[in-house]
């Protein structure tokens, strides 16, 4: 493999592990904040137990994803220095604010982890809003830097291709932003939601059915519930966003090769790109223009509108953006069936296949954010700041990436079975002490 090609996959594993850790430090302390505070209007000790196990596990998944994040600071420089010695200056602001954001919840987390007994209950709990609220102030200042890549703003170029009058506030403010930001904060809340309810189902399954287990699988599923319909409009919204400024995007994620009017959608399939078309694929006249731009007549451009050198793999970023898209809607019908359930007999459904459904939906929403990534950075290629600096024109060429590769392939793969110990021992500690 090439330098470009070996930097991208190490940026892209890290990034791939990261975002999981991540996504759950935006969630997580939600829930906790959520469960405390029924403990304090209620007196009912299993909420209290459940945020306290809750944030037991944040520990160690605060500590994982603070690693896993510096290795992605020193990544940026490393593999990308044209990137950041362009952009550097740009988008220097959001990346700033979130270190402070990071910092406030370190500290606040601190305070919370060590002040159950030291604290009193009302001041413990207030320790928690910091958290939850800086964790979702650092989704959204790291994904303003993202959105700025995909909408380049705030600066000028002269004829030298030198940066001029640079306007950090405008840049993080870019076009892409009011979209990218909220779709990717649900998102988080959507993977938390239902990966905490598969965590108690799995519990309701091994016939450990006791209040704790049903008011987590309760709460996880309340978040996800809500998530996901915002997930779903925020999605629509940014798609639409996309149709018009990255019409080239948008083409490679629906599978469409030629310029037409009533363009149809392409549900499944798989795009031959040396034969220009999508074979296998549901296709529904005049739905992909109705939905971009609400006129089943627009027109909609294809591929071949774009010279080669300036698409997108439309094999990746289609089945990429189907996976998301499919697995979103499977989920959603799985929390809608939980909740006309509970509505219809008033009561938790705790049948066995449903259980199973909301144990499936847990790792299906993971692949699910991560497709989604996928779409975001796969589409905007062979751009690395669209339009402006092409992704091979970016990558270091310093040589050994290969091993370089390996060794941070080798280490995600260390910390990821460290971390699924540390949380099945907790889980254990847990059981030993109800």
């Amino acid at each position: 493999m090439d330098n470009v090609t070996l930097a991208r996959a190490t940026m892209g594993t890290s990034l791939g592990f990261h975002i999981v850790f991540a996504v759950l430090g935006v969630g997580l302390p939600l829930l906790m904040l959520t469960a405390e505070g029924l403990w304090l209007r209620t007196k009912d000790d299993v909420w209290l137990k459940l945020a306290r196990r809750w944030s037991k596990a944040f520990g160690i998944l605060f500590a994982v994803g603070a690693v896993s994040g510096t290795t992605l600071s020193f990544e940026l420089g490393l593999l990308w220095p044209r990137f950041m010695a362009f952009s550097g200056a740009i988008f220097g602001l959001p990346f700033t604010a979130e270190g402070f954001a990071f910092f406030i919840e370190a500290i606040f987390l601190g305070l919370y982890l060590y002040g159950w007994n030291r604290l009193s209950p009302v001041v413990h709990w207030l320790t928690s809003i910091p958290i939850a609220v800086s964790g979702a102030l650092s989704s959204v200042f790291v994904v303003m830097a993202n959105a700025w890549m995909n909408s380049p703003s705030g600066f000028h170029l002269d004829s030298s291709g030198r940066l001029l009058d640079v306007d950090p506030v405008a840049a993080a403010l870019n076009a892409s932003t009011p979209t990218e930001d909220p779709h990717m904060l649900v998102s988080a809340y959507v993977v938390t939601g239902f990966l905490v309810a598969a965590v108690y189902a799995v519990g309701i399954l091994r016939r450990r059915d006791d209040a704790l287990h049903r008011r987590g699988l309760v709460l996880g599923m309340s978040m996800a519930a809500v998530a996901i319909v915002l997930a779903g409009i925020t999605g629509d919204t940014s798609a639409r966003f996309i149709y018009q400024a990255q019409p080239a995007k948008f083409a490679a994620m629906e599978g469409l090769y030629q310029t037409v009017r009533g363009a149809p959608i392409h549900l499944g399939g798989i795009p031959i790109d040396s034969e220009h078309r999508v074979v296998g694929a549901i296709e529904i006249p005049y739905l992909l223009s109705l939905l971009a731009a609400l006129d089943p007549s627009a027109e909609v451009r294809g591929l071949d509108s774009f010279p080669p050198n300036d698409r997108p793999n439309p094999v990746l970023v289609h089945l990429s953006f189907d996976t998301m898209a499919g697995l979103g809607t499977l989920i959603g019908l799985t929390a809608a069936l939980f909740w006309l359930l509970v509505i219809y007999r008033r009561r938790i459904p705790l049948s066995r296949r449903l259980l199973w459904l909301i144990v499936a939906a847990g790792p299906a929403s993971v692949v699910a954010m991560e497709a989604g990534w996928f779409v975001t950075e796969f589409g905007r290629q062979p751009w690395i700041v669209y339009g402006i600096l092409r992704t091979s024109e970016a990558a270091t060429t310093a040589p050994a990436l290969g091993p370089t590769f390996v060794i941070f392939f080798a280490i995600y793969i260390g910390l990821a079975i460290t971390t699924a110990r540390l949380l099945l021992l907790q889980a254990r500690r847990n059981r030993a002490s109800t």
